[in-house]
């Protein structure tokens, strides 16, 4: 595979030409991608990396079908909606100001406050949030929550417009609320005069394995007003769609407003999610998600009766949370041990990722062709890397209280900070290995942008 520049001067120029906002991953030693196919990943020295995190790639990296419908009605044609074509009438979450205002993963990170018009209830999280698992009803007393949120509004001479939530929160920690949350929810809000919006972006298009979408999860007498999606759709290719009733749709078009957009339900981006939807039938990704997620499942729930640093296993199909916690009793989040984790994973050509609030919550979430094979190679790893932390940490603990009992908790501290800082140091590239293959010529050319 032909590079323009070296993995240094990759890195070089993104610093130069890339805002800091647009984050990385693993930010000490970034991996460089040349090429994906199916479930792995390759970087510039051709290392093959197992890839756990890029349910964007939903059928799998590269897959034949997507690039083939992609290239064939490229070849024809690609235009707008206000053009009759085939593809939109079988086929038809952004970063908008509007859309991160509501959005508390986005605005609770940032500078910006909430508005007004913001309500943030409840993670519906029945591991570390305000009603657990031993709560009673976990689920109607989540719902109350809103219930109250919304009498608090009205007495605050607002209305209510709309409720909007994952199906099961990604970046909030892999959360699945209680059975019973989504239907009370939209009885209170129904009954305020607003709708239900399920955002299906990351867990739709059979992801969690029993069911094509992640609400239905919840019972056939639930069912939203209003069904994002994108991402997974188009297999890596920008597009997304919204899907709604038909009395929402009238009711938008009532208001006098015409919707256009430029790139909207092009023929390109329609024959690649037609191709999308074809391929999961025709592979049987969707079983296939329900087999490898339950196999998968098992491994890490044996793993979490081993380990200490295992709080919680929770997820369904291929949408899976891992729950690392210092202390079971009172559930405190290991952050900085999750961070160690994901980079020795690394090592080993494992690709995850935390997230959650508290950044310790390794999510799993690959292209739906993973194998029982990938998943056995994984939780292998992930068992290695686990047992030399736990064996580190607790081997300190035990030779520093045979010596100095009042210096423990500080020895040990420093110790297990220097297991963490180890973490972080990966062999690095060699900055005199320009490039490999056959392009040193046109890289040596392109490279002297550097110093403009």
């Amino acid at each position: 595979m032909c590079e323009l520049y070296s993995k240094r001067d990759t890195l070089g120029l993104r610093k130069k030409h890339i805002g800091p906002s647009c984050k990385v991953f693993f930010a000490s030693d970034p991996i460089k991608i040349v090429r994906a196919q199916r479930q792995y990943m390759f970087d510039e020295n051709g290392e093959q990396y197992l890839d756990c995190i890029n349910n964007v790639a939903h059928v799998g990296h590269c897959h034949p079908g997507v690039v083939k419908a992609a290239l064939k009605q490229m070849e024809l044609l690609n235009t707008n909606s206000r053009f009759l074509h085939d593809n939109i009438v079988d086929a038809y979450h952004g970063h908008l100001s509007s859309l991160i205002e509501i959005s508390p993963y986005k605005f609770q990170k940032g500078k910006d406050v909430k508005k007004e018009f913001v309500h943030v209830a409840p993670t519906p999280d029945t591991y570390r949030g305000k009603y657990r698992e031993d709560h009673a009803d976990s689920a109607s007393a989540y719902a109350d929550e809103v219930k109250k949120i919304i009498e608090d509004a009205h007495n605050s001479g607002r209305k209510i417009a709309a409720f909007i939530a994952e199906s099961m929160q990604s970046c909030g920690g892999q959360i699945i609320p209680p059975a019973g949350y989504f239907q009370k929810v939209a009885e209170y809000v129904h009954g305020a005069g607003g709708v239900f919006i399920a955002d299906e972006v990351q867990v739709g298009f059979g992801r969690v394995g029993k069911h094509f979408w992640s609400f239905q999860m919840y019972g056939e007498d639930f069912v939203p007003d209003i069904v994002t999606m994108g991402k997974p759709m188009g297999n890596g290719h920008p597009v997304a769609c919204v899907v709604t009733t038909k009395e929402i749709a009238e009711a938008f078009s009532s208001s006098g407003m015409e919707y256009f957009n430029t790139y909207g339900g092009n023929p390109v981006s329609c024959a690649v999610g037609l191709a999308v939807l074809d391929i999961i039938e025709n592979e049987d990704l969707q079983g296939n998600a329900k087999r490898v997620g339950n196999y998968l499942t098992e491994l890490l729930k044996k793993q979490k009766a081993k380990h200490t640093l295992i709080g919680d296993i929770r997820g369904i199909g291929l949408f899976i949370g891992i729950d690392l916690v210092k202390d079971h009793l009172k559930r405190t989040p290991a952050t900085a041990e999750a961070q160690h984790i994901i980079y020795k994973m690394k090592e080993k050509r494992v690709l995850l990722s935390a997230d959650g609030p508290h950044r310790n919550v390794l999510k799993i979430k690959p292209p739906m062709c993973f194998t029982e094979e990938d998943a056995k190679f994984m939780v292998d790893q992930l068992d290695r890397i686990l047992t030399v932390l736990e064996e580190a940490m607790g081997t300190k603990t035990e030779s520093v209280t045979s010596e100095n009992t009042p210096c423990k908790t500080k020895m040990l501290k420093e110790a297990h900070i220097e297991l963490l800082r180890d973490s972080t140091t990966d062999s690095k590239e060699n900055p005199s290995r320009k490039r490999n293959g056959m392009c040193t010529d046109t890289h040596s050319l392109l490279s002297k942008r550097l110093k403009t």
